[in-house]
């Protein structure tokens, strides 16, 4: 396996600029999750490091060698695409091989090969089945493994799971992930699902229209999201803004929402009076008849063990995750206690967090 080092990469289509100005580092054995909505750039990029499209600029390095214009066959890399490509003649067995027959690896080591990957995934017991008649999980472990056999020194998947119903998809992040554990191999997963990105990988690249909003960790990027669109786009319910015009001083530690002043992790830079949000993920918020900050009941949902409680402010609205013990009338006036370390502080201007004390190691794109 090997380390993926890209800088600066840049991919346009005519006038339209689809990946801009890309800069990361997978290590080598890191599992990489591409994530972002439709459209965003993140195919594209795969697509780049495969080799199946040439970019506009940067550079591509796959092991300290720059590959940046070289073939996608002459990459050492293996691609698992979403439609599983597999071969409907063949039977698993000769699916697995068929990459280690074209490169004439002889017989016995490709019986071998194809034995060991097949033993690997859990599907040693249908190498003589026919794929057409297999459910969807099995055919994705038959494309896993007509990539494994390979032995590349990455794992390129795009979308791989997104085809299967939801049990299987299940099923198959946790085995995705324990293969990765096992064999620790170099990966980049492109993916819309938010839970398969968190579920998955060491490193997540948010991606929002061709750039690189936040490149971290998953409980980095959840905890402190670079941005009001990495804020919204990953926590389910996501992140709740409540709007507020003020300037801010460096120091500061305390913010006035309406008659109320919510404790903030200490702001490390002036900011200039405008609009700006307070960001409060659903879990920190508990109700308290001493809380400054207030709101009425606006709703309810109802979810077993726990219920997401929607609640109107001067801000905006909010959302809670509360125990399902009690119910809630809708108008009932309620205060907002929040986790004063575990909030978030945007400029609504740019998007962008403000450096504070809870930002201060934060990951940009």
């Amino acid at each position: 396996m090997a380390e993926i080092r890209i800088d600066h990469l840049r991919k346009e289509f005519g006038d339209f600029v689809a990946v801009q100005d890309s800069t990361f580092t997978v290590g080598d054995g890191e599992f990489l999750a591409l994530l972002g909505p439709s459209g965003c750039g993140k195919t594209t990029t795969l697509r780049m490091i495969a080799g199946l499209e040439l970019p506009t600029g940067g550079t591509i390095r796959l092991g300290g060698e720059d590959v940046t214009f070289r073939r996608a066959s002459e990459r050492d890399i293996a691609f698992v695409f979403q439609l599983f490509a597999l071969y409907p003649h063949m039977n698993v067995r000769r699916n697995i091989g068929f990459p280690l027959i074209c490169q004439g690896v002889p017989k016995a080591e490709v019986k071998q090969r194809v034995e060991e990957t097949a033993r690997l995934l859990q599907i040693d017991h249908i190498l003589d089945r026919s794929v057409s008649g297999l459910a969807g999980g099995d055919r994705q472990r038959v494309a896993l493994g007509r990539a494994i056999v390979r032995r590349p020194k990455c794992f390129l998947m795009d979308e791989p799971l997104g085809t299967l119903d939801a049990e299987f998809r299940d099923v198959m992040v946790r085995e995705l992930r324990e293969l990765h554990n096992r064999i620790h191999a170099t990966t980049v997963y492109v993916t819309h699902d938010q839970l398969e990105a968190m579920a998955m990988a060491d490193k997540i690249a948010v991606m929002n229209h061709g750039v690189i909003e936040q490149f971290g960790t998953p409980q980095e990027i959840y905890d402190r999201p670079a941005s009001m669109y990495v804020a919204d786009f990953i926590g389910s319910p996501p992140m709740n803004f409540i709007r507020f015009t003020s300037g801010l001083e460096k120091g500061a530690a305390r913010v006035r929402i309406g008659e109320a002043e919510v404790s903030v992790p200490e702001v490390h830079a002036d900011v200039e009076p405008g609009e700006l949000a307070l960001g409060v993920r659903p879990e920190h918020i508990r109700f308290s008849d001493a809380a400054p900050l207030r709101g009425a009941i606006y709703g309810s949902e109802y979810l077993g063990t726990n219920q997401i409680v929607t609640v109107e402010t001067g801000g905006g609205l909010v959302r809670a995750r509360l125990p399902a013990d009690r119910a809630y009338r809708v108008g009932e006036p309620v205060g907002l206690a929040l986790k004063g370390e575990r909030l978030s502080l945007f400029d609504c201007r740019s998007g962008r967090a403000i450096p504070s004390a809870l930002y201060s190691g934060a990951s940009h794109g």
